[in-house]
């Protein structure tokens, strides 16, 4: 079932269900596209009928942002939590079911390596069995192409920022692979070259104050979510 935002569709799954749907999807052949869209996504999305075309035809969206479960409030359908991009991957990583592949493409040079060496650390049933940064020309992009063909990993994590993110792996949806996920700025956090709040924020869905306190520029965005949540109560009573 899904809740409707925005001409977005959202699955009203909680992080457990969520979490199922990924060793799901790892049984099956098929390359099964995630995205983890958060308010300003979700704009985006409105304006831009690609990505949001993308994102209605994905196997799995959850809801990446308070602000888009406080806005489901004002639908016919209210999602059940949050389920964050990173928390999910991380949940999905402590719950395997069984040994996977995975392969991390995205952020500044040097950070998915650290990231790679903290995962195999951290979880023994993962092996990443290739990474690259998220810059690149038409050149790279094949050979990285190439190299994901040829190691055909369980799990595709794309950090190159949403919605180039997305369209990558749309455009790429023929990859031998069974899970796309768009991962925005979690290969930093995977790192630790970015550390998430402490988990009282976390728990009481105030992550995004301890980032504005950590980066008050953000201010700008967060002036975003109002926006957001009126023309979602506009587009109701519509």
């Amino acid at each position: 079932m899904k809740s409707r935002i925005l001409n977005t569709n959202i699955d009203m799954v909680t992080l457990e269900e969520a979490t199922q749907k990924l060793n799901y999807f790892l049984e099956n052949e098929k390359n099964h596209i995630v995205i983890t869209p958060n308010p300003e996504i979700i704009i985006k999305a409105n304006k831009d009928k690609e990505l949001l075309k993308i994102i209605n035809n994905a196997d799995l969206v959850v809801p990446d942002g308070i602000g888009v479960v406080i806005a489901s409030m004002f639908t016919k359908r209210k999602l059940k939590q949050r389920v964050a991009g990173i928390d999910l991957i991380i949940n999905f990583f402590e719950n395997l079911e069984k040994e996977i592949t995975i392969y991390i493409f995205g952020g500044k040079d040097g950070v998915a390596e650290i990231a790679k060496k903290n995962l195999e650390k951290k979880y023994s049933k993962l092996k990443v069995v290739g990474y690259n940064n998220g810059y690149f020309d038409k050149e790279k992009e094949k050979n990285i192409i190439e190299e994901i063909k040829e190691k055909k990993p369980d799990v595709l994590l794309v950090g190159l920022g949403a919605p180039r993110q997305e369209k990558w792996i749309n455009k790429n949806k023929d990859l031998p692979v069974k899970i796309s996920i768009g991962v925005g700025g979690s290969i930093d956090v995977m790192s630790g070259k970015i550390k998430r709040a402490p988990d009282i924020f976390i728990k009481l869905n105030l992550e995004w104050f301890y980032r504005l306190l950590k980066e008050p520029k953000r201010i700008k965005r967060m002036g975003a979510l109002p926006i957001f949540i009126f023309k979602v109560i506009i587009g109701e009573k519509d």
